[in-house]
């Protein structure tokens, strides 16, 4: 990781999303203190509520300013490092925006409620954003098929959060397995900083 004049400090859990931010942490050649956050007391100490008042990790502390939320974390560090080039350029802008924000809002929330056993009903699909699972998720394929990475052949940090949504989700069978799904999450596990941000989050894991 490149040298950086400014302190950042991460808070995570190695068994929470915070392998999101770990990973674009890595792609953005951050150096960052990490601060590890039990589960349960501590996450809800006082403390940590100053740094988060949701009580949940990833949370990171860049000079002097707190940004929560996986995605903002992503749009964040890629403006904060501009030398690693994971920006959008003014072209790239509308589709880096619209997917990272698309994955965290409705693609999350369909993924949510499937697994809560919630499926809305057609009157009720006006109310949820997403619509219905199938629709979100059929969104996000055809989008996929059309292009290698968010904003076409370039990865982006936009790939960071967008990727880590449909890794897990293969993984955990929240997603369905489909062709653009599979080819999409092939290419971003043979990054070497999603390699090398994994290797620390397993590596921190309790013994099971």
């Amino acid at each position: 990781m490149s040298s950086s004049p400014s302190t950042l400090t991460f808070y995570t859990n190695p068994m929470s999303r915070g392998q999101i931010a770990r990973w674009a942490l890595h792609e953005a050649g951050a150096e960052y203190d990490q601060r590890i956050v039990e589960y349960g007391d501590e996450m809800k100490s006082e403390d940590y509520l100053a740094i988060n008042p949701m009580g949940k990790v990833p949370a990171i502390v860049h000079n002097g300013k707190t940004v929560t939320e996986c995605a903002a974390i992503c749009a964040y560090l890629a403006d904060a490092f501009p030398d690693a080039g994971l920006a959008p350029t003014p072209e790239e802008r509308a589709d880096f925006y619209r997917w990272l924000f698309f994955t965290a809002g409705p693609i999350e929330q369909a993924v949510v409620d499937r697994n809560l056993g919630l499926s809305p009903t057609a009157e009720q699909e006006r109310m949820a954003g997403y619509g219905n699972y199938d629709r979100a998720m059929d969104v996000l394929d055809q989008m996929l098929q059309s292009r290698a990475y968010v904003c076409g052949d370039r990865f982006t940090m936009a790939d960071v959060y967008v990727g880590s949504q449909v890794d897990w989700g293969l993984q955990l069978k929240t997603f369905p397995a489909r062709d653009s799904f599979n080819a999409y999450a092939q290419r971003l596990r043979a990054r070497d900083a999603y390699k090398e941000s994994k290797a620390v989050d397993t590596a921190l894991m309790p013994e099971s």
